[in-house]
């Protein structure tokens, strides 16, 4: 059966989400305790790949799974081989034509900033710290122009050529692209966050939108520079990537079809 899961991870350990041999991800721990829950062997896909110390809070999985699992049990089984720094919050039945990658036709990122002069020891592991003034108002009005349908060659690292020596596209259709100051709470640390959508996103891409996005709260760049950073196509005119531990996966939408559970019995984890 095609099992999909929702996981929340700290990026912090990790080599990033897919598996990499001879290095600690979240792929791989994932397949291994999968593995040995089910004793055969899996490979997940996800609906977004992380990089280096990102972090996620539903990042969708699919597998394979033999027919007669008890996807409780597999949820506990990895829970308990994967924490702290992994946990799979849900495990259900999918559609036998289910992808966490393919079938997704939006993903949904948040990244989010300590914008004051002293550091938190509380906050940084999952926040940039950045000390200066920032004009948020400008930067919501920057946002406000990578909305729609551009090329984003300016914003994402270089990809690999294909083997027919093209080039993949580096359209992308940003849907929602916001700043918001999220609320104090209980800690008494207000935290600027960065919530932005799209159908898909190239290499680095949104990091580097915030570290454009800084540099017109911050002044070195203006409103009016995005629309000229955007047609150069070159990845020199943007700003530089804002660090990895502020950036989280937050979560992955799908078209209603993709999400009905199949009426066979099996026994869900959510």
């Amino acid at each position: 059966m095609r099992v999909r899961g929702i996981v929340a991870y700290d990026g912090a350990p990790f080599h990033g989400f897919a598996a990499n041999l001879g290095v600690p991800t979240v792929a791989g721990g994932l397949d291994a305790a999968l593995s040995r829950a089910l004793r055969v062997p899996v490979s997940v896909a996800c609906a977004g790949r992380t990089d280096r110390g990102v972090h996620a809070v539903g990042q969708v999985i699919s597998f394979d799974a033999p027919d007669e699992a008890d996807l409780v049990r597999v949820r506990r089984s990895v829970n308990r081989q994967c924490r702290p720094s992994v946990v799979v919050t849900t495990l259900d039945c999918a559609p036998d034509d289910f992808d966490a990658r393919f079938s997704a036709i939006g993903r949904t990122y948040r990244y989010r900033i300590l914008n004051r002069l002293d550091t938190d020891p509380f906050t940084s592991p999952l926040a940039w710290h950045v000390p200066g003034r920032l004009d948020v108002d400008a930067m919501e009005a920057a946002a406000a122009l990578l909305v729609g349908l551009h090329d984003f060659t300016s914003f994402c690292r270089l990809p690999t050529v294909r083997s027919d020596g093209t080039m993949p596209t580096l359209v992308r259709r940003i849907t929602g692209a916001s700043w918001r100051w999220l609320d104090p709470g209980l800690s008494g640390i207000g935290l600027l966050e960065f919530e932005v959508s799209a159908s898909a996103f190239c290499h680095q891409m949104v990091r580097t939108m915030v570290g454009t996005l800084v540099d017109v709260g911050s002044g070195r760049l203006t409103v009016d520079s995005i629309p000229g950073i955007l047609a150069a196509r070159d990845r020199r005119a943007s700003g530089e990537p804002a660090p990895p531990w502020g950036l989280t996966f937050w979560s992955a939408a799908y078209p209603p079809d993709a999400l009905s559970i199949p009426d066979d019995g099996h026994l869900l984890g959510g």
